[in-house]
């Protein structure tokens, strides 16, 4: 079973959608975090550390993390889905979007 961590910035609108929409399935573990420091839950080398695949949201999130985490990034596959900062949680837009592009990087069936 894959485990997969969304991360956006705060931690209250894209990543707990996409663990939400996620949390359901049988065949990943999902959980969420954010890059602020302020973030519900922030990102903790424990939770890289937990996680096969981390999917961020943004490309600066990107940066963030491989610049943030360095040592906490060996083995897990980060992957940018491109969904900016314009939804709000479990916004039925940014819900498709979540299940249009997270289950071809996972090698899901939708």
């Amino acid at each position: 079973m894959k485990k997969v961590l969304f991360v956006c910035g705060q931690n209250e609108m894209r990543s707990p959608t996409a663990e939400r929409v996620f949390s359901g399935r049988k065949d990943v573990e999902v959980a969420s975090a954010g890059l602020n420091h302020d973030a519900p839950q922030p990102v903790t080398p424990d939770l890289l550390a937990w996680a096969d695949v981390i999917c961020v949201m943004e490309k600066a999130h990107l940066v963030r993390m491989r610049r943030r985490f360095r040592k906490h990034l060996n083995r897990q596959r980060l992957v940018c889905l491109n969904i900016p900062d314009l939804y709000g949680y479990m916004d039925p837009p940014l819900v498709e979007l979540l299940e249009a592009k997270v289950p071809r990087y996972l090698g899901l069936d939708r």
